[in-house]
């Protein structure tokens, strides 16, 4: 068992504003370097470097040199996992008046939750691979069904690629949909292979993703999906 003492020391890591901007830019999958991370900190380098060291002392980042350089990353889909709740947690909490950009509206269309994919697109993806018995999702489980892997297959998705001990098919809550997207080695090997298809690409300082227009003929033509029907929520 955690005790309440450990629990109490990772959530006031994670409560700091400055680390919580950081492991927000982290989730979008990819490594920054600590001065990347420290303008999402809003904080100068020094002051980056003492937060980027208590996350990291704490597993909840790890890093890797590069040559002269050295990255960041979540230190595990658990960790990403967690973020995700907790931002799902706090969409349900006290409205505060802000006003909507178009950063907003573009994460709630298609984004990356640590290395799968969100938003209504990733919602879309869920419902369309349920509905046709691919996959069948519970609250935060999933099994991918014999027919699903026909075509995850011939959709070019090696499924035993990162078979690790991590969990093929799972739910991960959708915090601004408010309803679960596919996770798991799955969700990852969709998300890879959507970006290897061309069919999305990354919009810059955000975990927003743009739909390209192949991307577009693609998801229409092999998953039924289209800007109406995401703006429909079917």
């Amino acid at each position: 068992m955690v005790s309440g003492i450990t629990l109490a020391e990772i959530a006031a890591l994670i409560g700091d504003v400055t680390r919580a901007n950081m492991l927000s830019a982290l989730m979008d999958g990819r490594a920054l370097t600590a001065g990347e991370l420290a303008w999402h900190g809003g904080v100068g380098a020094p002051t980056a470097s003492g937060h980027l060291a208590k996350l990291t002392e704490a597993r909840l980042v790890a890093v890797e040199s590069q040559g002269r350089h050295r990255y960041y990353r979540l230190a595990s889909p658990e960790v990403a996992q967690a973020i995700e709740a907790l931002m799902a947690v706090a969409s349900f909490g006290p409205k505060r008046h802000r006003p909507v950009g178009p950063k907003d509206e573009a994460l709630r269309r298609a984004r990356t939750c640590y290395d799968h994919l969100a938003g209504r697109l990733g919602i879309a993806l869920a419902d369309t691979l349920t509905e046709r018995r691919h996959v069948v999702l519970s609250d935060s489980a999933g099994a991918l069904t014999d027919e699903g892997r026909r075509f995850f297959c011939d959709f070019g998705i090696d499924l035993d690629q990162g078979a690790h001990g991590r969990a093929l098919c799972r739910t991960c809550l959708d915090w601004s949909e408010r309803r679960p997207h596919l996770a798991g080695r799955l969700g990852a090997a969709l998300c890879s292979r959507l970006f290897e298809l061309g069919w999305i690409t990354r919009i810059k300082d955000s975990r927003a993703l743009a739909i390209t227009p192949v991307g577009r003929d693609g998801l229409a033509a092999t998953f039924g999906i289209t800007e109406q029907s995401q703006a429909s929520g079917h």
